[in-house]
């Protein structure tokens, strides 16, 4: 039996601020359990719900050491969906309304975290064969790891994974005070391992010091060894691409279900789509005083409104779409510019835009079940789980060939009679704006065509079964 130890800054259903969340949580539910033993470890944040916090178990604490600090270090247990999940105690650090705030004290809490989660694992007498640690707020452990080595037998052996999920994040901070906070030797100060451009950078260390390192999907693993998608880290890519891979995420297929989906209008599945998918969008369009109509085509936005999305594309062609017959429901929230874009079209074509500044599961839900197409442009996309979501409800992708993205929606070809989507290549407004139109005329004039698209779409698997099996087949190389 392997014992896997992923550590991780939020995990659902405890805590969520993005896609890392889903991952955290999902994952570990899907390993192969005569086989593998996964255990999660996470910090207990004083904004999670109370209905967690109740059921959470006191199991040890003691006190640690960071540098010259002593600090208070609880260990609450759970057992969640046949998982165990650890939650690293101290109010000093996890008070707050939000699990992130400021950077210079979010670097202070996950250096504690890091070495508080390493430094409790000898007490619950628990030794994981390999440690499985996500971006940058868990980049230290790898490196205490390393230091604690020297001085004890226990962690001698304990081999690590390093998951990038976004390489803009990167914990960066001043060399000085982060060597203050953590106490580590001036040793691990050094251009070759954590220090980046004369600060100390916790992602780089994550990624210096772990056996493996892998992102989320196959083409970002290829894009950030090049400087445009490196975020400065192009070269550490490069030098470390022989340990590097790229694993697509997945989305849990009992949530992410139009069969039985409670937010949905109506249900259906691949046999009914044709006839049932419509009364969803039929009822969007009552539900949010759009124009009733089945036949317009109808493309659904779900995203956080940031220039990483693609949306000053959008913003440049919106009107130009707006002549089209065609309906957009964008639902999010983000920088105040694009929020007040849509607000504005919504308020220009109240019949074909619908603004939804805010953020709703349920909501969510209904548009990816409602909409025809769904439209993500992005400038750069790790993974990307809103593409995985559309096809599974049958809403065909268009999207920019990047990333997660380029590696899951394959491009409709008309002669083939391929494809789950549409995509285009540059970042450019017009190109998008000539595939959101050349989904329209499929959709419009060869309606068989797009439900076979459609029907391609919602038959492939992107479960996290999938992903479940390459993370074994990586740790197994190991």
């Amino acid at each position: 039996m392997k014992k896997i130890l992923f550590i991780a800054s939020e995990s659902v259903p405890f805590i969520k601020t993005g896609g890392l969340a889903d991952v955290v949580g999902s994952l570990p539910k899907y390993f192969n359990s005569k086989e593998y033993e996964v255990r999660v470890m996470l910090p207990k944040y004083a904004c999670m719900k109370e209905e967690w916090k109740e059921k959470m178990e006191y199991s040890l604490h003691f006190y640690m050491d960071l540098n010259w600090r002593q600090q208070y270090v609880g260990i609450l247990t759970m057992q969640y969906e046949g998982i165990t999940f650890y939650f690293v105690d101290n109010e000093y650090y996890f008070n707050g309304p939000k699990p992130y705030g400021d950077v210079a004290y979010d670097i202070e809490k996950f250096a504690f975290f890091s070495k508080a989660s390493l430094s409790a694992l000898p007490l619950l007498g628990y030794r994981p064969d390999i440690i499985h640690c996500h971006d940058w707020q868990t980049g230290l452990v790898p490196v205490y790891l390393d230091n604690f080595r020297y001085g004890n037998e226990f962690f001698r052996g304990i081999k690590t994974v390093f998951t990038i999920h976004n390489l803009k994040f990167q914990g960066i901070w001043d060399k000085k005070t982060v060597r203050d906070i953590t106490g580590l030797p001036e040793y691990y100060f050094a251009p070759d391992k954590m220090e980046a451009y004369k600060d100390a950078n916790f992602l780089k260390g994550g990624i210096v010091y772990s056996d493996r390192v892998t992102t989320v999907s196959n083409t970002y693993a290829e894009e950030i060894k090049m400087p445009f998608y490196g975020e400065k880290l192009d070269g550490l890519m490069n030098a470390r691409a022989n340990c590097l891979s790229g694993i697509v995420n997945g989305i849990d297929y009992e949530d992410f279900n139009p069969e039985t989906d409670p937010h949905i209008a109506r249900n259906y599945n691949l046999e009914t789509f044709r006839k049932e998918k419509v009364k969803n969008k039929t009822a969007l369009q009552e539900e949010l005083g759009l124009e009733k109509n089945p036949h317009t085509m109808m493309i659904g936005v779900v995203s956080r409104l940031t220039d990483q999305k693609g949306f000053d594309l959008i913003d440049c062609v919106m009107d130009e779409l707006c002549q089209d017959a065609i309906q957009i429901v964008v639902l999010g929230t983000g920088e105040e510019q694009y929020e007040n874009m849509f607000r504005h079209f919504a308020w220009k074509y109240p019949d074909k835009v619908a603004a939804l500044i805010y953020y709703s599961e349920p909501m969510s839900h209904k548009i990816y079940a409602s909409c025809d197409a769904f439209l993500m442009p992005s400038l750069f996309e790790p993974c990307g789980l809103s593409q995985l979501m559309s096809l599974r409800y049958g809403t065909v992708p268009i999207v920019r060939e990047t990333g997660g993205l380029k590696d899951t929606v394959e491009p409709y070809n008309e002669y083939e009679k391929t494809g789950t989507g549409f995509s285009f290549m540059n970042y450019n407004a017009h190109e998008m704006m000539a595939s959101v139109r050349y989904a329209e005329q499929i959709y419009y004039d060869r309606k068989r065509d797009w439900n076979k698209i459609v029907e391609r779409g919602m038959q492939k698997d992107f479960s996290w079964k999938n992903s479940a099996r390459l993370y074994e087949k990586l740790y197994e190389s190991m």
